[in-house]
């Protein structure tokens, strides 16, 4: 029995960050978009400060070992380039963007990328488009 593939995974580090931001900020979402600069980092924020576009992609949710998963939203623009890879937040140290949650703790969360192998292209590809803003 084969599981469909995700869009996006977290490292046990950032794993751990996001729980401590959670207790911090109560829940909290990611939205990666297609800026330069810091606007090319994942941004995480507390959950609803973000306010999503219609075309904003929903890449799925990390389960970090609390009562709610964090959603990871993505721009359309900055969709269409990386829809064929599966993304994982990582975070290292370092000054992060002022705005993500992170900022303050010395620390940012970056995306760490591998192309989708063809099994798993094609199982996205037979799920269906992504949730969008609009829909949710």
């Amino acid at each position: 029995m084969s599981t469909a593939p995700t869009r996006v995974a977290v490292t046990d580090d950032a794993a751990d960050l996001l729980r401590r931001l959670t207790e911090q900020h109560g829940p909290v979402m990611f939205h990666q978009s297609g800026g330069c600069c810091d606007g090319s980092s994942p941004m995480c924020f507390p959950d609803g400060d973000f306010l999503l576009g219609d075309a904003d992609v929903h890449l799925g949710d990390l389960e970090i070992g609390l009562d709610r998963a964090v959603p990871v939203w993505m721009s359309a623009s900055q969709f269409e380039y990386w829809s064929h890879t599966h993304l994982t937040i990582d975070v290292v140290a370092g000054r992060g963007a002022g705005f993500s949650l992170e900022a303050p703790h010395g620390v940012r969360f970056l995306i760490r990328s591998r192309l989708f192998t063809d099994a798993e292209a094609a199982a996205l590809t037979d799920l269906g488009a992504p949730t969008t803003g609009a829909m949710a």
